[in-house]
């Protein structure tokens, strides 16, 4: 979010392309105003925690009014740079490397994975989702020659902190990593760790000793 003039809380940053989803939903259908409170319902966040949210950006609403919807999307498509396109790397070609590739963050316009790298020759100089993929080898020249940032890891972990020296090298600044390895990068260098494994153990853990209406906030 290049257009931030001040620091937001990592959580309510993360919080923020979930309202940009329902609200582009909301102005495709026609809506007009929303309330905190509907707000609250269509993303499972409570509304105090969006009012508090949507604070740090100054006056979004008025009260008694609620929100304008296509204020909010025109402001929340400029804080999250809806406008400009940022290509995406990934690396590794798998089941879930070629699902992503399918997929291809058909509901984000300004995400797109534009490259994919994998050392089976088989799959190299292929097209998978319409993305082209290259081989391990050509990594960094690629990455470099079109100025991506931003890498999805879906690897081996033995690999991971060895092709992630190599994202480095070739000036990444951002990865999601989709290993159970825990990377060493730089303080510029930002990772997302999204271990599956770990979300559905910590998923079963709350469904046997939580009630499901009990919440909890990051």
């Amino acid at each position: 979010m290049a257009n931030e003039t001040t620091k937001i809380p990592q959580a309510t940053a993360k919080r923020l392309p979930l309202y940009y989803r329902f609200l582009t939903n909301l102005h495709a259908s026609g809506k007009q105003r929303v309330s905190s409170a509907e707000l609250s319902e269509a993303v499972k966040v409570d509304s105090a925690t969006i009012r508090r949210d949507f604070s740090y950006f100054g006056a979004l609403g008025k009260k008694g009014y609620g929100y304008n919807v296509q204020y909010l999307l025109s402001f929340f498509r400029k804080t999250l740079d809806q406008d400009e396109l940022t290509k995406v790397a990934l690396i590794g070609v798998g089941n879930l490397g070629t699902a992503f590739l399918n997929y291809n963050f058909l509901k984000n316009n300004n995400t797109k994975i534009a490259v994919a790298f994998d050392v089976q020759t088989d799959k190299v100089e292929q097209k998978i989702g319409n993305v082209p993929v290259y081989h391990m080898d050509e990594l960094e020249k690629v990455i470099e020659e079109q100025g991506i940032e931003v890498a999805i890891l879906t690897i081996p972990a033995p690999v991971a902190q060895f092709v992630t020296d190599r994202l480095l090298k070739a000036n990444i600044r951002g990865i999601l990593n989709f290993t159970p390895a825990r990377l060493t990068v730089p303080p510029h260098v930002r990772v997302h760790h999204i271990d599956l494994a770990v979300e559905l153990q910590s998923l079963v853990y709350f469904l046997k000793h939580y009630s499901v209406d009990e919440e909890t906030e990051d």
